[in-house]
């Protein structure tokens, strides 16, 4: 695993065998909370298609400011510069117009660069008037927060290491504090939701491993999408997690490089019947170069 430049795309080499395969779907309004089933048996058992994209947040602050960290009471923890703010909301907005399924939940880790993500693409999600001339949130005079439900997660945190953060900006006890009712006023008014519990109930161990990492990754993937079954996931990450997203999930993949606000999609198939589930296994429907993830196949 490997960092390039100053820390604007991460590599990650991760493969784990799984079938490929790519589905148009028609274009469904925003309308219901769960997914629409696209098929039901005699038994009463519906068939949902449910999908997840994972994606990187935009522009950090330290990678264009080398002054900032000198100063700065959390070096560890960057805030976005202004263009990644905006490439946060224009993300959300072709989300909003691109994508054939609406997204009912919002995951995103503690590290405020992911929370002022999250917060953008959440406006643009849930933005009454969708114009084509905003640019970010402070361009967005009304929203919706009913469309969409957004949770901070812990499993989904930067890679707690000297190859993700620097060991002389890192916090010199080793943890890493955050003010979690400080950090959801961030987010867009009434779309926080109170009731959801967080898979990982603490931060991960300084000096995690890059393998312990990306397992962490990969589980907190399966187990927000096994959490919510019938529910469209964005998961609001780091750059070696939407990584890990394409090449633990695609066989044989290798992921070379993860841009500003890069996104992966993944569906599964999900069986529903009488308040049990089962899935299939996930499909990369995302390809090389298309949304920021460039990755090639071994």
């Amino acid at each position: 695993m490997g960092r390039t430049g100053l820390c604007n795309c991460f590599i990650a080499s991760f493969p784990t065998p799984i079938s490929i395969c790519r589905r148009k779907k028609p274009l469904i309004p925003w309308r219901k909370l769960n997914l629409m089933a696209t098929s039901m048996d005699p038994s009463g058992t519906k068939t949902y298609q449910q999908n997840v994209l994972v994606m990187r947040h935009g522009d950090r602050l330290d990678n264009f400011d080398q002054e900032w960290e000198k100063t700065a009471d959390r070096p560890w923890d960057p805030p976005l510069i202004q263009n990644g703010l905006n490439r946060a909301f224009g993300t959300g907005r072709e989300f909003r117009t691109r994508l054939p399924f609406p997204i009912h939940r919002v995951f995103v880790s503690p590290f405020l660069r992911c929370i002022q993500t999250a917060s953008e693409v959440v406006a643009a999600l849930c933005s009454v008037d969708d114009d084509p001339n905003s640019k970010s949130s402070n361009d967005v005079i009304a929203i919706d927060p009913s469309r969409v439900k957004v949770s901070i997660e812990y499993g989904l945190c930067e890679m707690l290491n000297k190859t993700a953060i620097r060991i002389d900006v890192a916090p010199k006890d080793g943890i890493f504090r955050f003010d979690v009712p400080q950090l959801e006023a961030l987010l867009p008014s009434g779309t926080v939701d109170p009731t959801v519990e967080p898979v990982y109930k603490e931060l991960p161990q300084w000096e995690e491993t890059v393998w312990d990492a990306r397992s962490r990754y990969e589980r907190i993937i399966k187990a927000l999408a096994d959490k919510y079954p019938s529910q469209n996931l964005l998961l609001v990450t780091h750059g070696e997690g939407v990584g890990v997203s394409v090449s633990a999930f695609k066989e044989d993949t290798d992921v070379i490089e993860v841009d500003y606000c890069a996104y992966s999609e993944l569906t599964r198939q999900v069986s529903l019947k009488n308040e049990s589930f089962s899935a299939g296994n996930f499909e990369v429907l995302t390809e090389s170069g298309q949304t920021g993830v460039t990755y090639i196949a071994e």
